[in-house]
């Protein structure tokens, strides 16, 4: 690839970024790095009226904490700046002006309630209402008025709006770098509107203005905009400009497959559907973020990108760097890509063994109040022994409280399980030879009392039973000898007197 590659994610700020807007970000910048090319971050609020405070941060937050970070951006800005279209505004009727000036656009005054009226008038009869080549001169716009109608509307200051002229009778032959060839029949399109007279573009012009100024390469897109693919094509051809590579991704499914993966199928089924947790501000409801669930950056990333791709081999954890070097926009998929939130804890589990131990003690101290007493080291020792069973570090208190405190109460069928006749005598056998042990080192504590219960022909469970729920009030948890170690002769003594006390 020869041409200098610039991508752009342009979301709106109208609330948290959904995970499929971060997985069309995590391709873009996939995309960009693969080719040692830039990855743009353009905040498209044109639309002022569904501008959510704090919308913006969130989404810069959100990709800085995937580790996918825009090389320009609002906060980041490079030399084809301003990054917000709101900031750009000045620019856009300039361009609208060319295409009336081109004879590509026009002038339209049809009011809401006329355009409403037409509306349901085809619906009565059975027919959809399209504003186009074939009725366009019926309507109240530029095409069907004088010249004089026109400008006079113009300094009365009647409101208006620009229209795209689509063409008639004509068949665009359009590529997409997914979906491959792609043809279609002007005379089924709309005259979309570009710009209001408010003096606000619509997405569609802004875009495309935006995406020609910054020198964006290739448009890689959700599948919700293949719509508009045509218009946009057509609308670069108008202005006379190089068209950009066009790739549109595929929906993200529900869990069922069937639908786009929302909100309420993460309430529903109990997973988060944004990166970060986010706060309402007008209404204060606060939804779970992936991050604040326990998820790694890494995990979240690893995920999503098969989430519509493949590498064509095997392997399925790949590291920011892998997933650059393997990445191709010809491996996308067409079809939608099923969520399957059980597939997205595997992938976590993963990557809590990859991470290192103290790191996770002191996320792990974090958030257990219990352990704010507790030198880190010793968690450290502990996540050692138990985090093989975790996936997430709020896990790891229930695989290893009785590292910290001693059992209070022993499970009920554990203990039925465990205490049988002589299981009395056998611990106090056992106590005896902890008694005897000074080095109180795992390896002592094996020899010691795996050699008494060979040499005296004892069932391994009758011992280790009883004594694993004296330590830990529950037939679970890593190596009794390893607890035994970790907790001290003292407290091992303590607990094994106990359950014999209460047994």
């Amino acid at each position: 690839m020869t041409k200098n590659v610039r991508v752009r994610f342009a979301p709106s700020p109208t609330g948290p970024l959904h995970i499929g807007g971060v997985r069309t970000a995590l391709f873009n910048y996939l995309f960009a790095k693969k080719h040692n090319g830039s990855f743009i971050l353009r905040i498209e609020d044109t639309d002022q009226n569904r501008y959510v405070e704090g919308a913006e941060q969130y989404i810069i937050n959100a990709l800085n904490w995937c580790g996918i970070p825009a090389d320009e951006s609002p906060v980041n800005p490079g030399k084809y700046g301003p990054y917000r279209q709101s900031e750009r505004k000045e620019t856009y009727k300039k361009y609208a002006e060319e295409l009336i000036a081109s004879g590509n656009a026009y002038y339209a005054f049809d009011t809401a309630e006329e355009l409403d009226f037409h509306r349901k008038d085809h619906e009565a009869k059975g027919k959809t209402f399209i504003y186009n080549w074939h009725n366009r001169l019926k309507l109240s716009n530029a095409l069907s008025l004088s010249e004089e109608t026109v400008k006079a509307k113009l300094e009365a200051g009647e409101d208006y709006v620009i229209r795209f002229k689509s063409p008639q009778d004509e068949t665009l032959l359009l590529k997409d770098i997914i979906r491959g060839d792609i043809k279609i029949d002007t005379n089924i399109l709309d005259d979309k509107v570009l710009f209001k007279s408010d003096g606000m573009p619509t997405y569609h012009l802004a875009n495309i203005v935006d995406d020609h100024l910054m020198e964006i390469s290739h448009v890689i897109r959700g599948e919700e905009w293949l719509p508009s693919l045509a218009l946009h094509h057509q609308l670069y051809t108008a202005f006379g400009w190089k068209i950009p590579e066009f790739a549109h991704l595929p929906l993200i499914l529900k869990p069922t497959g069937k639908g786009k993966l929302s909100k309420r199928d993460g309430d529903k089924l109990g997973f988060p559907v944004f990166p970060l947790e986010w706060t309402d501000p007008n209404t204060g409801d606060v939804s779970r973020g992936y991050k604040e669930d326990g998820y790694f950056p890494e995990a979240m990333v690893n995920f999503l990108a098969f989430l519509g791709w493949n590498p064509g081999t095997e392997q399925e954890i790949f590291s920011l760097e892998e997933l650059i070097t393997a990445f191709n926009l010809e491996r996308v998929n067409k079809s939608g890509a099923r969520f399957d939130p059980d597939k997205t804890k595997w992938f976590n589990h993963h990557y809590m063994q990859e991470q290192d131990n103290l790191s996770l003690a002191k996320g792990f101290k974090t958030v257990q109040p219990e352990l704010s007493d507790i030198d880190v080291n010793y968690i450290e020792m502990v996540v050692a022994l138990v985090k093989e069973r975790a996936t997430f570090i709020s896990d790891l208190w229930g695989l290893s409280h009785f590292f910290f405190s001693a059992p209070t109460t022993y499970d009920e069928k554990a203990a039925k399980k465990a205490f049988k006749e002589g299981t009395k005598d056998i611990l106090k056998e056992v106590v005896s030879i902890i008694n005897t042990i000074e080095d109180f080192t795992v390896e002592n504590l094996q020899t010691s009392i795996k050699g008494w219960i060979t040499d005296n022909e004892i069932g391994f469970g009758k011992v280790m039973m009883p004594l694993r729920l004296a330590l830990v009030g529950a037939l679970q948890g890593p190596d009794v000898f390893d607890i035994m170690f970790m907790i001290g002769k003292n407290e091992t003594l303590n607990r094994v007197n106990k359950v014999i006390a209460v047994s």
